[in-house]
């Protein structure tokens, strides 16, 4: 049995990007990063397109732990146009021959599957960028997705509402929590070092915050917690005061931005990536927690007077340059994320109800 919950979402991708696919005819691309949250959704969505139109390319995908990959996913591990390469993104050896497209989608946001503390995270964004770009380099690749974050911005000034690719702010260097924003931006100057000096085209995807099919729902995403607290029966539990402010843009639309900005986007030139229809984490609980006719629980009261924190871009100039938009309502992606986790629960235990808790 498999989870077809995908299907439509699928369907929706290749609806939108029909017309990119020729580029990737009998192409040869490398992606880091592709067992995880937005690698699955381009392997998913690079495995129907080479079936739907004979596109008899590669995608070699980068992994650490290819038998985990093969038993957790063995639909993409095993498909015809996937081989695994086993390495970790900092030190691993070339794929023998050339490639026509890098995807860099390797990060340390998940503390769960990556060496603990500020280093590590560090040094994981730093060499993986640097060796997947040298990489590029040396097999011939003349296109390479970047896929940065909004935190390159550091905190979101209150009196923006929409943090603009042009926005100058940044995280603050002394502190100790900004490794991951500092890394990103770091990561988004060798891109532009080595377009410079390589002519490889870099394209950069600032990406925010997504829900959607292979989030996982037990780190430290907002949205997956409280979807994992409604599968368990609930209270859905706010662990702030739930007024920041976030936005969601849903996987399907994602990956769509993703190949889109790869096949068409600038130079060096970032794009944002993400949705503008902003609502505060507080309201995000309530609409998840309604889904599952359970309780919300916010742990702590709002201090009075206080702005609240944002973090939402403007995607202007991603709709303006590339045509691209979101298509699928928060309400629609919310309700689209829990059915594929609850058929996910089911196969793995038939004794689980379809909606149950289990």
């Amino acid at each position: 049995m498999t989870n077809n919950a995908l299907e439509n979402d699928l369907e929706h991708v290749l609806a939108h990007t029909q017309a990119l696919w020729d580029e990737f005819r009998g192409s040869r691309i490398f992606i880091t990063g592709g067992t995880g949250f937005f690698g699955s959704w381009l392997l998913e969505t690079w495995t129907l397109a080479n079936e739907r139109f004979g596109l008899g390319g590669e995608a070699v995908v980068l992994t650490r732990e290819p038998a985990a990959f093969q038993e957790r996913a063995p639909h993409l591990a095993y498909h015809a146009s996937v081989s695994l390469h086993q390495g970790d993104v900092r030190t691993f050896d070339f794929p023998p021959g050339r490639f026509s497209h890098v995807i860099h989608a390797a990060t340390p946001s998940n503390p769960k599957t990556t060496a603990p503390g500020p280093f590590a995270t560090l040094d994981t964004i730093l060499y993986g960028t640097r060796r997947t770009l040298e990489c590029a380099v040396q097999t011939g690749a003349k296109k390479f997705l970047s896929i940065s974050s909004g935190a390159v911005y550091g905190q979101q000034p209150a009196a923006i509402a929409h943090l603009t690719e042009d926005h100058c702010g940044a995280p603050d260097p002394l502190n100790v929590r900004s490794e991951y924003g500092e890394g990103k931006r770091v990561a988004e100057l060798l891109g532009a070092l080595y377009s410079h000096q390589y002519g490889v085209q870099v394209k950069i995807a600032r990406c925010f915050a997504f829900v959607g099919p292979y989030l996982p729902l037990d780190v430290h995403f907002a949205v997956g917690n409280f979807i994992w607290d409604g599968l368990k029966g609930g209270p859905v539990h706010v662990a702030g005061d739930g007024t920041p402010y976030r936005s969601y843009l849903y996987a399907a639309d994602l990956v769509i931005w993703l190949w889109t900005i790869l096949a068409q986007g600038q130079s060096c030139r970032p794009y944002n990536v993400g949705s503008e229809l902003a609502l505060t984490i507080g309201e995000l609980a309530q609409r998840i927690a309604d889904h599952f006719g359970v309780k919300r629980v916010i742990q702590r009261e709002a201090i009075s007077g206080q702005s609240a924190q944002r973090y939402v871009p403007s995607t202007q100039r991603a709709e303006t340059e590339l045509g691209l938009r979101l298509w699928v309502s928060l309400d629609e992606a919310i309700e689209r994320t829990i059915r594929w986790h609850q058929t996910r629960r089911a196969l793995a235990d038939p004794s689980v109800g379809e909606g149950s808790p289990g």
